[in-house]
């Protein structure tokens, strides 16, 4: 049975959004006011207040326990409706800025993990310890995106899921097989016995992902 496996290995891609900047210091702002009004002119009140809503988020669980900053940040993102991309952007397969998803209030897989994924960030969690996981969803008979979380390099992951809403470790998801899992620091192919195979080219070879940085960073 395949095994869900955490491989680290450096490629140089620059994630410099205001996003990937925490500290406890100086708690980081994930969005500007330039973009909180436009936000408010596109899609309406209520988006700003949720993005209000966001950033109280990430200022109010800097500094406290990973795990139970992972509770507040699935719970928080999790409020939001699933819609396919097909009918919510009208294309087969696009990936929403954190901006994006909770200015609509609606998203697919993608959009939940991307979101909760930078936040995390945000709010101090390393990205060493979080990557975004295809996998095969058993019930659906689909591929699905979760969001998982390495305590340490050798821990089980916990699962961050919109499918199902509470975080469970890896190994009580017997409901979900693993593909491949990257983050800003590589991509790997899970295989069995604990063994990982990089893919050459890395995130280079996902090109949704590198629209997505391009967007966060020209925002």
């Amino acid at each position: 049975m395949t095994t869900w496996v955490r491989f680290s290995f450096i490629l140089a891609i620059g994630l410099t959004t205001s996003l990937l900047s925490a500290n406890v210091q100086n708690p980081t702002k994930v969005f500007t006011e330039k973009q909180l009004a436009a936000a408010g002119q596109k899609y309406g009140p209520l988006a700003v207040k949720r993005l209000q809503a966001w950033q109280e988020l990430v200022d109010d669980n800097i500094g406290r326990p990973e795990k139970t900053v992972l509770k507040a940040v699935n719970d928080f993102f999790n409020q939001a409706q699933f819609v396919s991309d097909q009918i919510h952007w009208k294309k087969s397969d696009y990936w929403a800025t954190p901006i994006e998803f909770l200015g609509t209030d609606a998203g697919d897989c993608e959009d939940y993990v991307i979101a909760k994924y930078f936040t995390l960030k945000a709010i101090g969690i390393p990205e060493e310890k979080l990557y975004l996981t295809y996998v095969k969803a058993i019930r659906l008979n689909q591929t699905h995106m979760v969001l998982t979380y390495f305590e340490t390099p050798k821990s089980i992951p916990l699962v961050l899921d919109n499918i199902n809403k509470r975080i469970f470790p890896a190994t009580k998801r017997n409901d979900l097989v693993p593909i491949y899992s990257f983050n800003g620091d590589g991509l790997w192919l899970s295989r069995q016995r604990g063994k990982g195979k990089e893919v050459k080219g890395g995130t280079q070879r996902l090109k949704k992902w590198n629209i997505l940085l391009k967007k966060l960073e020209n925002n």
